[in-house]
């Protein structure tokens, strides 16, 4: 069993444990067919969406058909999904798609053992009377960082891979140690190695390398800044990517601490 990891990972966004991510975590995770399927459909949504073509290929899914009941008996919300276009339906469902991945903490090596509680407040417990406990992903229950920060360039108005191309250019500060492209297509996720000899906090070297990349006032397709900040939080959960969609990958250095 390998006991090498640098950070976490959660099977989900919303519940999950956050336990230790190996390399074959890790691989098993990008190479995963519900990932790649889940990744590849939402891009689809957005590109037939965008340029107006055909959605009978989703809209005559029964997993679409299913969700979309779901979502007109919800209380309140459903009334204002009724009245949603079913473009804006699709493109709903493929973000919910998103939603849906495994991710990583790049940021944490370790979070603290809590107990579950219910919707009380108060402690699960198992058959044995005793406290469910998990690691959750907060950040009062950091225990250790891992010493990688995540920095986030979405919706951009150019292709991704010339943005990851700075990062190669002689003298460029910081060590990345993963580079893929976002679910959508249109952004990029750099996972570096945080710099000693400019020091500072997560927040001051992602404002740096924002500024080095020359990303701090970039407006993106959506009409706001493409910079991600609540990546100034180490844990920050990361969408997982599927494999062809990844730049580049330090294996070594991703994982050993």
């Amino acid at each position: 069993m390998e006991k090498n990891w640098r950070f976490v990972w959660q099977q989900n966004i919303y519940w999950a444990s956050c336990e230790p991510c190996t390399a074959s975590v890790f691989w098993t995770q990008v190479r995963n067919a519900q990932v790649n399927w889940k990744i590849g459909t939402r891009r689809a949504i957005i590109k037939a969406v965008r340029e107006g073509l055909p959605l009978d290929e989703w809209t005559l899914r029964s997993d679409y058909q299913q969700w979309c009941m779901e979502q007109l008996a919800k209380p309140r919300a459903g009334e204002k999904f009724a009245l949603k276009p079913e473009p804006l339906r699709l493109l709903q469902w493929g973000e919910e798609l998103k939603t849906s991945l495994p991710g990583f903490v790049y940021g944490v090596k370790e979070f603290a053992l809590v107990p579950r509680l219910d919707k009380d407040g108060n402690p699960k417990l198992d058959t044995n009377g005793q406290p469910i406990m998990y690691r959750r992903r907060k950040q009062e229950n950091v225990v250790h960082l891992s010493g990688l920060f995540m920095s986030d360039y979405d919706h951009l108005p150019f292709d991704p891979r010339e943005l990851y191309e700075k990062t190669l250019r002689p003298g460029y500060p910081w060590k990345t140690r993963l580079a893929h492209l976002t679910s959508s297509g249109e952004g990029l996720r750099l996972v570096s190695e945080w710099n000693r000899e400019i020091g500072g906090n997560i927040a001051d070297q992602q404002y740096l390398q924002s500024l080095e990349l020359g990303m701090l006032n970039v407006i993106g397709t959506t009409g706001k800044h493409v910079t991600d900040n609540s990546c100034v939080n180490c844990d920050k959960f990361s969408f997982c990517p599927r494999e062809e969609d990844l730049l580049f990958v330090d294996e070594d250095k991703l994982f050993n601490y």
